[in-house]
Order: C-alpha cells, then sequence, then structure tokens
C-alpha cells in the first residue's frame, strides 16, 4: 500500500468516526463546561482522535479492504468520551493557570509605583550608541545572553561581542553621569594588588 493510499485510508476511517462521535463528544462537553469553552475543547478531542485513530478501539487497524464499515458508537465512545474528559481537564488547567496569572499581573500592578518610570535618559544614551553595539548591550541586559550567545546571535566572535560589550557599556556610563560614581562599600583599587 503506498503512502498516499494510508493516508486515504487513515482520512476515511477518521471521517467515518467523526460522523458517529461529534454529536455526543459535543453534548457531552456542553454539560461539563461553558458554552464558549466547548467548540476549542471538542476541536482538540477530534485532533487527538485524529493523532490516535489507531488506537481507537472498535475501530479497526486500517487493513480492512474498502469500505470498511461504520464504527458503532458503543464500541468507540467510551474511549472518546476518556479523550474530552482529558482534554477537558487540560483545558481547565490551562484556565486556572490563565487566572492565577492576571491575579498575580493584578496584584503587582497594584504594588506599582503610581506614575510611570522616566527612562528617557536610558534610551537616549542607547541611541547615541552604534546599531550593533546598541544590539549587543540589549541582548545582554534585556534578554539575559553571555557574550558566547550574544556572538551566535550576532555572527560576532565572542571577543568581539566582549570588547563590544565592555565599550558600551563604559559610554553608557559615561552618558548617565555615573562614570565616576562609587559603589557603597567598595573602594575603587578593591581587587587590585599594591605592587
Amino acid at each position: 500500500m503506498t503512502e498516499e493510499e494510508t493516508r486515504r485510508k487513515q482520512r476515511a476511517r477518521f471521517e467515518r468516526l467523526a460522523q458517529v462521535v461529534v454529536d455526543p463528544l459535543h453534548r457531552y462537553l456542553r454539560r461539563r463546561t461553558s458554552a464558549d469553552m466547548v467548540e476549542d475543547i471538542l476541536s482538540e478531542t477530534m485532533l487527538v482522535l485524529w493523532r490516535r485513530i489507531d488506537n481507537v478501539p472498535g475501530l479497526g487497524r486500517g487493513s480492512m479492504p474498502d469500505p470498511e464499515p461504520d464504527p458503532e458508537p458503543g464500541d468507540v465512545l467510551p474511549w472518546c468520551y476518556g479523550v474530552a474528559r482529558g482534554c477537558l481537564a487540560n483545558a481547565r488547567r490551562a484556565d486556572g493557570r490563565r487566572l492565577r496569572l492576571v491575579e498575580r499581573l493584578v496584584r503587582t500592578q497594584q504594588q506599582l509605583p503610581a506614575g510611570p518610570a522616566d527612562h528617557s535618559d536610558l534610551h537616549a544614551a542607547l541611541d547615541a550608541l552604534g546599531a550593533l553595539d546598541r544590539e549587543v548591550v540589549q541582548l545582554w541586559a534585556w534578554e539575559g545572553l553571555a557574550p558566547r550567545q550574544i556572538a551566535e546571535a550576532t555572527g560576532l566572535t565572542s571577543n568581539a561581542v566582549s570588547v563590544r560589550l565592555h565599550r558600551a557599556k563604559k559610554k553608557l556610563a559615561a552618558q548617565l553621569g555615573r562614570k565616576n560614581a562609587e559603589l557603597p562599600g567598595h573602594k575603587r583599587d578593591e581587587g587590585r594588588s599594591g605592587q
């Protein structure tokens, strides 16, 4: 049997299965979840059934000659209900995660200072850098990439990235007026030998 024939038979088997199970699964899901979630969960269920068409009990393995008999609902529905139940559980877990995320974002938003932070100096300093230096700094600071990873992303060598990053940070510090600012508890000659 060619690959095309196998796909054709698989599709025909799925279509026969869908004719038998779509309406009962739709009713099953309507009784267990909100109306706005039914279609999405039914779609996910049908996708799982498509992927696992060879595992559906009572459907056969596709080796029967055409035309195959339509599946009996009593043979396939219990297994399909189990698949729908699993998809429903996944959707509920995903909904719970989304709800917890929204609640956390709301709490975080309430804890933020009232006014928006003014980063115009930082953006002006970044704009003063060349495009490649700005990209290197942003990949390092915003994306958290190491010089080796930045090199891979930009096509530079790791050494070139390290040099560009060092120079760009010095330029940014000078632009932002922090060139000679000392951190509390640190000495300028700390870590250097006295020789």
